[in-house]
């Protein structure tokens, strides 16, 4: 069942709409070296347990896979994305409207067990950065190695992007691009720095 509030996305509004115009006038002009956008109301619940306890079995059996044990990594299995914050903690991504159905689902595989699953949904925002240049525009604030050899699909990292607090993850797709997850307050700073940044790849004033 999704949340209600998710049933309805055209009453809410996400942190970047005010830069949804600006960051697809930017793709344009990029000619095929940019890609920036908006991926707003993604599902996000955070998960605490010890890897090896009890409460870990019955998450990876209501994940449809084990939450990944390397640190810095990413597992995923259908719609849904964990990536390893630390040795006990977890971000547990999926698609717009599934937080409360997720969250639940979790929550029930945890029972009585120690364990924490929160939704941390509204906490941030996510920003699409794709194309040819995606890394070496994120190379400009960012302190990384992001050449696909070092940082590739199945990474992730918690790192400072312009100075705010992000998590980086790569895509799982053809073609070089990452997902920012940003802090919702910081999410207008971060689209900012990325329309300035992307400059150098467009023509005019596409950004403005």
């Amino acid at each position: 069942m999704a949340d209600t509030a998710s049933a309805h996305p055209s009453d809410r509004v996400s942190p970047l709409s005010q830069y949804a115009e600006r960051l697809a006038r930017a793709t344009r002009a990029s000619h095929g070296a940019l890609r920036l956008a908006e991926i707003p109301f993604l599902t996000q619940v955070d998960v605490r347990l010890d890897s090896k306890g009890p409460a870990a079995d019955p998450v990876a059996l209501a994940l449809g896979f084990p939450l990944p044990s390397e640190p810095n990594t990413v597992a995923r299995g259908g719609e849904l994305a964990a990536l390893w914050l630390g040795p006990d903690e977890w971000l547990v991504v999926g698609p717009a409207g599934a937080r409360t159905h997720l969250e639940a689902r979790l929550r029930g595989a945890v029972g009585d067990r120690y364990a924490a699953v929160v939704d941390v949904s509204a906490q941030r925002t996510t920003l699409l950065v794709a194309g040819a240049r995606s890394g070496e525009l994120l190379a400009h604030g960012c302190s990384l190695d992001l050449h696909p050899r070092s940082f590739g699909p199945g990474r992730c990292a918690q790192t400072t992007l312009a100075r705010a607090q992000v998590a980086l993850v790569p895509l799982d797709a053809p073609g070089p691009g990452f997902q920012v997850l940003v802090r919702s307050s910081f999410a207008g700073y971060l689209a900012e720095w990325l329309l300035d940044a992307a400059s150098e790849y467009v023509r005019g004033r596409a950004t403005r």
